[in-house]
């Protein structure tokens, strides 16, 4: 008769579960795994572009260049002078002399644009000195004379009709990516316009992956008496790098001790995190208890979880690297990792969590289109002052490579609608996932001395958004209550003040920093070496062959400038670009002589620079928004010593708080 009792004690030893510590609650088990770990995102390292899909930004990107690196043609057509074509219609065409150039992609224009001339160009064609303006080839015709040909428009062109702006997209040493932005195509499209060839990400977290069971069989291998194939290795390695990590593949083992600690030891060596799968519960669960409270203290930290499936899930720590042993069952094995893994994989690549969804909005701005074609409206959205979303279309043009990168989502507008009125409830499909709403809007004018302070505030973990409308556009918005704060330079001609002759009841003003606006021009002209600002904007605007780059109506540039002017319009003066670094292109590659724009933006391009005005930029900020936690850590910051210290040597002064 065969003695029971070594039979019996392999039963109680294969029934038995004392290492079953203490069953949690998920909750529990979360926080006391958590808190025995370092979850920051992982160092970063440098990889080429073709390598950075999906990868997350590791610190501050700015732009190499500018994109369009010049002014460019949006539309295969004509470069001529807006006011030349003043009066065109279909009876009466305007005639112009057609100029002896054709001005293809990656052609230098070598002909200027005199008055009464035009000069084909193609779409993406570099715009010629003189040209303000582009006519669509649709509008126009063409005849032969004794003299050369003609062309024949029958609309007028306003100025910068069909123009695209150097900088107007990306501008030279704008804030491109923040840290924490996972990039996608749109992310690297906007990197390799802007002149960047790699960028430096946070490393991927390594995890291993090991199976173990006597019962595994590699898939499509053959079975045998009581085999399994293993497919949760292949289904995690899977998972592991659909959420940003690096899967290690470590293979099968056995149920053997020895053999098992070595493979844990040999994965903890090369991962960031340790994955396994199976011999939780019973068998073989004692060997991976006993093998973990080898490898260092914390040792476990949970075994069993009030889940289900999922109980006999083991959270583990050596120092204050995870360790996570899954139930065997592939469901179980699924739901826990997605519940436990999925969380500290993307924390330590710097993701956040994410999921796609529709959420509505309100149009914040009128918007036309055309009709008879579905129109897809790209937004960002921002937070009203109930609580509602806002969405605000992003209005740049179709050869625009930030549109896509910059927005929330998108919403139709029917074939058979016009336009939509502003306040029109929208429903946001969402791009990327359901993010939060950011931690603070600002809508206004834009400078390099705010991405100082925002880049502060991204290292505390405050998600800002910014929209550049100009400060008079800022200021609309502030008062709308659409935003937290609006950034200004706005100059009351009148008092000669800054911003403050611009306040209401509803409105406070944050005092930010005075930057230098001056006239730009290139190194060695006569024309203004050795003048001061006012002097070189009189002999300019008196000089017909003297050509300007404005700034577009509604920026505090162009109001500065216009009283300067006193009424005068100087050649150039109707080329009007939306931002500081169009105006430094336009002189620095020769389309214009001279500009205004602030003395850092001159700098960069390696222009002459004659101070016009110590300009004040401030904020304003709608009183019943001062209170936002995300407005009160803007304020913490911008009075911080270090944000003080990263303005001055960007050469802006800061202004102390009255």
């Amino acid at each position: 008769m065969t003695d029971p009792i070594p039979l019996l004690d392999r039963v109680r030893r294969a029934a038995r579960q004392e290492q079953f510590l203490a069953i949690l609650s998920a909750e529990e088990a979360m926080q006391r795994f958590h808190a025995a770990l370092d979850l920051s995102p992982l160092p970063g390292e440098e990889v080429p572009l073709a390598a950075a899909l999906g990868r997350v930004v590791a610190e501050t990107v700015l732009a190499a260049s500018d994109a369009p690196p010049f002014d460019r043609s949006s539309v295969d057509g004509f470069a001529l002078r807006a006011a030349d074509t003043a009066g065109a219609a279909e009876g009466t065409p305007v005639r112009l002399r057609l100029n002896p150039e054709v001005l293809a992609c990656g052609v230098a224009p070598g002909i200027e644009v005199a008055p009464g001339t035009a000069t084909a160009i193609a779409t993406g064609g570099m715009i010629p000195r003189g040209a303000d303006a582009v006519a669509m080839i649709e509008h126009t015709e063409l005849e032969e004379e004794a003299a050369g040909p003609v062309l024949l428009l029958a609309r007028p062109a306003a100025p910068g009709a069909c123009i695209g702006f150097a900088g107007s997209d990306i501008a030279r040493g704008e804030t491109l990516l923040r840290p924490g932005t996972r990039i996608t195509s749109r992310e690297i499209g906007m990197l390799a316009a802007s002149g960047h060839a790699a960028v430096k990400v946070v490393r991927q977290p390594r995890v291993a992956v090991l199976s173990t069971g006597d019962e595994l069989v590699p898939p499509g291998s053959p079975l045998p008496p009581g085999g399994i194939p293993d497919s949760n290795a292949a289904m995690l390695a899977a998972a592991v790098a659909e959420h940003g990590g690096e899967p290690l593949p470590m293979g099968i083992f056995p149920d053997d001790e020895a053999a098992l600690e070595a493979a844990v030891r040999a994965a903890l060596d090369r991962a960031d995190l340790v994955v396994m799968s199976g011999g939780t519960s019973k068998g073989a669960g004692d060997v991976s208890h006993r093998i973990i409270a080898r490898l260092g203290p914390p040792g476990v930290l949970v075994h069993g979880v009030a889940l289900k499936p999922g109980k006999p899930l083991c959270l583990a720590a050596v120092g204050r690297q995870p360790l996570v042993v899954l139930p065997g069952f592939p469901t179980s094995a699924v739901f826990t990792f997605q519940e436990f893994v999925v969380p500290a994989i993307r924390a330590l690549a710097g993701l956040p969590p994410r999921e796609e969804q529709a959420v509505p909005a309100r149009l914040a701005v009128r918007l036309p289109s055309e009709l008879g074609r579905v129109e897809y409206v790209m937004v960002s959205l921002a937070e009203d002052e109930a609580g509602g979303r806002l969405a605000f279309p992003l209005g740049k043009s179709s050869g625009s490579v930030t549109a896509f990168a910059q927005a929330d989502g998108f919403f139709a507008i029917p074939a058979l609608e016009q336009g939509v009125a502003a306040g029109t409830p929208v429903s946001v499909r969402l791009i990327g996932g359901a993010a939060p709403p950011p931690d603070l809007v600002l809508i206004g004018s834009h400078c390099t001395g705010l991405d100082a302070v925002l880049e502060a505030l991204a290292a505390e973990g405050w998600r800002a958004r910014t929209l550049a409308v100009g400060s008079l556009g800022g200021l609309a918005a502030a008062k709308r209550g659409e935003c937290d704060l609006a950034p200004a330079h706005l100059l009351d001609p009148a008092s000669g003040a800054y911003n403050t002759p611009f306040l209401e009841p509803s409105l406070r003003l944050v005092p930010g920093w005075r930057r230098l606006q001056g006239v730009a021009f290139r190194p060695g002209d006569a024309r203004f070496e050795g003048l001061d600002g006012r002097a070189a904007v009189a002999r300019a605007a008196a000089d017909p062959s003297c050509l300007l780059v404005n700034r577009n109506a509604g920026s505090g540039t162009r109001i500065l400038l216009d009283g300067l002017l006193a009424g005068a319009r100087p050649p150039g003066y109707a080329n009007q670009p939306k931002s500081h670094n169009a105006v430094a292109a336009a002189v620095a590659q020769g389309r214009a002589d001279w500009g205004v724009c602030i003395a850092t933006v001159a700098r960069a391009y390696g222009l002459g620079f004659l101070p016009l005005a110590d300009e004040v930029y401030d904020f304003f900020l709608p009183a019943a928004r001062a209170s936002r936690p995300g407005v009160q850590a803007f304020l913490r910051a911008l009075a911080s010593e270090e944000v003080r210290g990263r303005l001055l040597a960007l050469g802006f002064t800061p202004v102390a708080a009255t």
